[in-house]
This record gives C-alpha cells, sequence and structure tokens, in this order.
C-alpha cells in the first residue's frame, strides 16, 4: 500500500492550528468536512454537530464504523475578576500546571477574538516567596488578557462574558528528524491517520469488503463522541485515538499501539487478536498495551448500549494531555495499520 504522509502531515499541522475545544468545534469540522468533498466521499452532520462519513463496500448487512475525535481540552471563562483576569472551567480531564504559561486565545459570544496569557496569580518570583511552590488549581491559575483592562467592568467592555471559550496555543512544529510536537495530537493526529487511510484506499481502487462509516466526533473529551449514530447493521467498531506512553508501558513514539484495556474495562479479546495478526502480516511496528486512566470513544459506544466487537488503536504520543509529541513512523504505523483493516475479513 502507498501511504501519502506528507499529506496526513500537513492536514495534522492545519487540524491544531484551529482551536476546537469541547463545546466549539464548528471552525475544525467545516474544515474537515471541505477534505472530505475533496475526496468525494459521501458526508453528513449529525444533530451533536460531528461528522459522519460514509464509504458503500460489497456487503453492506453487516457494517463497520471507525471513529476518531477532533475536540480537544479547553476552557472556558468561569469568572471575570475585579484586577482584569479571568479565571477558568477546564474542558477536559487535564491539570492546571499542564498549561502555566500558555498563551490563549478567548472567543467571545460575538466571535471575537482576544489573546491573553496562562499564568499563576503568583507568578513574580521578584514579588512572591511562594511563586514555585503554590499549588496550581482554580483559584490560583488566571488568564492575563492582552488587551487595556484594569478591572471587570473594562474587560466586559470588550465582549468578553462568562463561559466564552478559551483555547491553548499549539505550538507546532515538525522537525527534521521526523517529530511533530504539539498540543492537541489528542486526537488530531488520529484523525489525520484516518484520513491518510481513507485516501490510501480510495486511490488505491480497492472495494471495501464492507461499508464502512468513518465518524469524526467533537465531544469525546467530555465522554460522549461515539454513543450515537452507529448503524445497526454495524458489527465492528474501531476507535482511533492515541496510544498513552509512560513509566510501566510499552507505547513508544515510533509505534502503532494497540489497546488491550483501558479504564472502562478489556477490548473485545478477538478484535485485538486480529489487529495484531494485521500487524504482523504487515511487518509493522506494534505494541500491545494498557492504558489506566482512559477512555475512548469506543468505550463511550459501548456504554451506551451499542452491540459491536470495539477495538483501539492509534500513534504512540508522549506527554499526554499537555506538550505532546509523536514521529511520523507512528503515524505511519498507524495509517498502515488502519488500511489494512479497512480491507480486512470481519473479525471471527
Amino acid at each position: 500500500m502507498k501511504v501519502d504522509l506528507q499529506y496526513v502531515v500537513n492536514f495534522l499541522v492545519d487540524l491544531v492550528n484551529i482551536p476546537s475545544p469541547s463545546g466549539n468545534t464548528e471552525r475544525v469540522i467545516q474544515y474537515i468536512e471541505a477534505e472530505a468533498t475533496k475526496l468525494g466521499v459521501e458526508h453528513r452532520r449529525n444533530n451533536k454537530g460531528a461528522l459522519l462519513i460514509k464509504v458503500p463496500g460489497k456487503d453492506s448487512s453487516k457494517q463497520r464504523v471507525l471513529t476518531a475525535h477532533v475536540d480537544t481540552l479547553g476552557a472556558m471563562v468561569k469568572e471575570i475578576k475585579s484586577n482584569g483576569r479571568l479565571k477558568l472551567s477546564l474542558v477536559g480531564g487535564f491539570t492546571f500546571n499542564s498549561i502555566e504559561g500558555e498563551h490563549c486565545q478567548i472567543e467571545t459570544s460575538e466571535g471575537k477574538i482576544f489573546t491573553g496569557t496562562i499564568l499563576s496569580t503568583h507568578a513574580s518570583v521578584h514579588v512572591y516567596k511562594d511563586s514555585g511552590s503554590i499549588e496550581r488549581n482554580k483559584d490560583t491559575i488566571e488568564v492575563r488578557v492582552d488587551a487595556k483592562v484594569k478591572n471587570a467592568d473594562e474587560v466586559r467592555e470588550l465582549g468578553i462574558e462568562v463561559g466564552d471559550f478559551v483555547s491553548f496555543a499549539p505550538r507546532c512544529e515538525v522537525t527534521e528528524s521526523g517529530f511533530i510536537k504539539t498540543r492537541h495530537l489528542d486526537d488530531k493526529a488520529s484523525v489525520a491517520c484516518m484520513f491518510g487511510a481513507l485516501k490510501s484506499v480510495l486511490e488505491s481502487g480497492d472495494e471495501l469488503p464492507y461499508t464502512t462509516h468513518f465518524l469524526v466526533s467533537n465531544n469525546e473529551e467530555i465522554g460522549y463522541g461515539a454513543n450515537s449514530n452507529i448503524p445497526e447493521e454495524a458489527v465492528e467498531l474501531l476507535a482511533i485515538d492515541m496510544g498513552a506512553i509512560g513509566d510501566g508501558q510499552t507505547t513508544d513514539e515510533y509505534c502503532v499501539s494497540i489497546c488491550a484495556k483501558d479504564s472502562s474495562g478489556p477490548y473485545h479479546y478477538a478484535m485485538r487478536k486480529h489487529l495484531v495478526e494485521l500487524a504482523k502480516q504487515n511487518n509493522l511496528y506494534y505494541k500491545v498495551d494498557i492504558y489506566p486512566h482512559y477512555g475512548s470513544d469506543a468505550s463511550a459506544a459501548l456504554s451506551a448500549g451499542v452491540d459491536v466487537k470495539h477495538g483501539l488503536v492509534g500513534p504512540g504520543i508522549d506527554a499526554s494531555h499537555a506538550t505532546e509529541r509523536t514521529h511520523q513512523e507512528a503515524l505511519e504505523n498507524s495509517i498502515k495499520l488502519i488500511h489494512a483493516y479497512l480491507l480486512s475479513d470481519l473479525v471471527k
């Protein structure tokens, strides 16, 4: 199979540079819709605003679903403080210390964009003795808005209000050594891999053995991305999401990671073995792993009562929910496994 890796990397860079915290994903979904149109595939929105792509196969009596999510971590304005700074309410599961010092954007309900910086309330070491030791939490982290404001009224005059979305600067960089370091690889790297595999299948001219749906979900980080819109004919669901790296993990930044179990429990055993066998047959660099603090769109679907065999694969990504990094080799291994799965027989 032929992988257009440059297409995938370019697509990924574009995705991470479009702010899309859970609850505010319209712009990035529009971008992906345009790409689906270029590829000539049938697509539509669901009521939640996610994108559903359908590719007919030889057999429509039994169908497959692949899903990857484009929503990211972010925040909302919780409070406009008397000094003109902003308190945050987190969107998604991450720690305050992981965003300290980050540049950000505040988007008002009217669509105005203001920039800012996320800082500790005791940021200056020349003023605060506990600058390094103060606990980072909702009361000690704030946004310094890049506007001449000294109180809450002046902030409101800009149009900023409670409930406005705050997105974090990705600071995306593709290195000569093949690394991609940026925020929001979770899960935009997987969306790019899914499209890379879809593009390779379409360009090969191979007809899929089963009608297959590609769901670009937009609510995974808050728990209910793929808990609906799974066709009754679907018998398998493959979530594509990041492989978690850390102490005790086998996954690294170069492999396609195959999940055996996460916080929701084991993934379908036969499905997992099928994916491992496909990786072996195609000489892919893969690792099988357990993700201890993790849930996916596949587990969301099963929690909603969807009756499918479920699996989870994705590129290994370091420092999840912080400043993340992966390597192009992980993208390539993931794309090849997805491609092989799309053309494979159903799991026995």
